[in-house]
């Protein structure tokens, strides 16, 4: 099939490069040209495409990049749409979803299909997309076809590969899913039909509403459980220990990453939209996880004011930035404003991360160093917000005078838990 992937980031390459390599003619479509040139030059910026595996695809001639629409003007059979869907003042900005579309519609031809897989509201696909693709056209919904598959990115995660994760497929109509999962099943090992897009819709917000709401509710109980005197991670062991009717949390400095801070508010902004009413679960985990991080940097101040070193000119390492375990992701992290805040009450910040990529030093805006020995022992206090494979916890545990562990994962006399 000759396919467009549109948007060429944390899940547009990830489905080019596999589309490519299962044979396809892939063109990866990105409006943003330095990314694309990046990309035809054989470096990879994500970390679930090696750029071993990008240049195979180039070689081969089964991928290219491109920020020329007129790349486009051939045609295509398939094009999947996957470009950001952020918030803008609370709702959901979907600009760079209805650009993306006027540009496919304009190439759109009889009997080709448009995907769309950027995470949005319920009736996106048919109330935005399609219309779009029809004025764009010329073209009616049935000349071509249309659906919606949500992504289900995990970055990092050595446990779920991107193709072993079931695909949620849906279409407009029944020869839209039929086309949409006869696409996809050449890509993933397992499609889950659903009967509407609306469907999949809900089901991506759903996914990461659980996810949001749970972690929420971990973070408060943690921070009960320090004013109660309880080891919240311990009760948290004991509880998963029951085999049914538990699903194991775990307390953080808060969330980050495109999907948790910002899909469940898709849903809430949709149920105002439509009743008047916000959905308040969403309101509330949103709210418990924004004040995670100065909850982290009050425990830190407490931790110093034992140790009769004032917050105003402290020397303070933050190990692990990315929103993330073992990913190289800043978007929305939590560490960010964790740094933010301790620079505003006068501390001395360093950050050291090893998975972050070195072009985007500039994001951190805050000076990034080696988690070395001596860089940890002359803090006044270490900060661990993420607990990367490629630290050396033992070396952080002995040289630190100070660790203030938000993952659970150090022990002894100079550690506190969150």
């Amino acid at each position: 099939m000759k396919v467009v992937v549109a948007g060429q980031g944390y899940v547009g390459l990830p489905l080019a490069v596999r589309a490519a390599e299962r044979g396809h003619s892939v063109v990866g479509y990105d409006v943003d040209q330095h990314r694309t040139k990046q990309l035809a030059a054989g470096e990879s910026f994500v970390q679930d495409v090696t750029s071993v595996q990008l240049r195979a695809v180039l070689d081969s001639g089964a991928y290219r990049a491109t920020a020329d629409a007129d790349a486009l003007a051939g045609g295509y059979d398939i094009a999947v749409i996957t470009v950001p869907t952020p918030l803008r003042h609370g709702a959901p900005d979907l600009s760079f979803v209805e650009s993306c579309a006027r540009t496919l519609g304009e190439h759109l031809r009889q009997g080709a299909t448009v995907v769309l897989e950027s995470t949005s509201y319920p009736g996106t696909t048919r109330e935005l997309l399609v219309p779009i693709l029809e004025e764009a056209s010329g073209l009616r919904a049935g000349d071509f076809l249309a659906g919606f598959s949500p992504e289900r990115i995990t970055p990092g995660s050595p446990r779920f590969s991107f193709a072993e994760t079931p695909k949620l497929v849906s279409g407009i109509d029944a020869k839209s899913l039929d086309a949409i999962r006869g696409f996809y099943d050449t890509v993933f090992d397992i499609t889950v039909p659903v009967s509407r897009p609306e469907v999949a819709e809900m089901a991506k917000l759903l996914e990461n509403t659980f996810r949001l709401v749970n972690i929420s509710m971990i973070n408060e109980l943690a921070m009960l459980a320090h004013s109660l005197g309880v080891n919240v991670w311990e009760a948290i062991e004991a509880a998963n220990t029951k085999p049914f009717g538990f699903t194991r949390f775990t307390p953080g400095p808060g969330v980050g990453g495109h999907c948790l801070p910002v899909d469940p508010v898709f849903l809430s902004w949709k149920a105002e939209q439509e009743t008047g009413v916000p959905f308040q679960f969403v309101e509330l985990a949103a709210e418990v996880n924004h004040r995670m991080p100065e909850y982290v940097v009050q425990r830190l101040m407490e931790g110093l004011d034992k140790r009769r070193i004032p917050i105003s000119g402290a020397r303070i390492l933050l190990l692990g930035l990315t929103y993330k375990i073992n990913a190289t992701d800043l978007r929305e992290s939590p560490s960010l404003r964790v740094a933010d805040l301790l620079r505003d009450l006068g501390a001395e910040v360093r950050g050291a991360d090893p998975n972050i990529p070195e072009g985007d030093r500039a994001e951190l805006a805050m000076l990034r160093v080696d988690a070395s020995p001596e860089e940890i022992a002359a803090a006044d206090a270490v900060v661990l917000l993420m607990d990367h494979a490629l630290f050396d916890f033992e070396a952080i545990q002995e040289h630190a005078p100070y660790v203030l562990d938000c993952r659970n994962r150090l022990s002894g006399a100079n550690v506190e838990v969150l």
